[in-house]
């Protein structure tokens, strides 16, 4: 899959996670033969796959685009409203679509090691911390709402802290009368986002249509690799 070659399209490809997809797509493969941002647009062909990583008052050009071309999407954007999610689900139907609030692999094992510790640790306290950088607009963060969702409980407290130009650091917290247990995944580039896009890329090349998650991704590259 190393040498594999494809064609791809950005929305939102000036920003910081579009700059990286970009550079790191290119250097695995991929051209980039459209996107589209507040700069501009260009056009050589029909892309073959789409990526969104952009904002939500980007979203209904992102679905524009995906229709007109018929091809997959990725979408990265965080903050999106249920009403967005269920137009991606309809788009799901006739082409295939991943979404998720974070595309690094230390994400998706957090959530694992926050699944398994909640089982063992009933009735202790549980809070759910996230820091970003002072530009972030959604506040809680994606990441953080798909960490509480792990508990089906939306009473479990998130705490969340806009400083700086922190990537992103993500902590749930269990504790009890004697004792602390802390989960933290922390994010030092944004090329782990798009080393995470790559897999989707090659992942979602070889689906007709569906709606998937990073955690689809993961899961079907270590199949893959056995």
């Amino acid at each position: 899959m190393n040498n594999y070659f494809f064609n791809y399209g950005i929305i939102g490809s000036s920003g910081k996670l579009g700059s990286e997809v970009k550079s790191v797509l290119s250097n695995n493969g991929g051209t980039i033969v459209f996107y589209h941002n507040r700069t501009g647009h260009f056009e050589i062909t029909k892309p073959e796959v789409l990526i969104d990583c952009s904002l939500p008052d980007a979203f209904e050009k992102t679905i524009f685009y995906a229709d007109k071309f018929k091809i997959p999407l990725i979408i990265a954007t965080t903050g999106l409203s249920d009403e967005q999610f269920d137009q991606l689900k309809i788009l799901s139907e006739s082409v295939p679509v991943i979404q998720s609030n974070n595309f690094s692999i230390g994400i998706q094992v957090l959530l694992y090691l926050v699944d398994t510790a909640k089982n063992y640790l009933p009735g202790w306290d549980i809070e759910i911390e996230e820091i970003h950088h002072r530009s972030k607009k959604d506040k809680p963060s994606g990441t953080a709402k798909t960490i509480q969702k792990v508990f089906k409980d939306n009473n479990v407290n998130i705490s969340s802290l806009r400083l700086g130009n922190i990537i992103g650091d993500h902590s749930v917290h269990f504790a009890t009368s004697g004792e602390i247990l802390t989960i933290k995944h922390s994010v030092n580039s944004r090329r782990i986002f798009a080393q995470g896009i790559l897999k989707a890329v090659r992942f979602v090349l070889r689906k007709k249509n569906g709606f998937f998650n990073f955690s689809d991704v993961i899961h079907s590259d270590i199949e893959y690799e056995i």
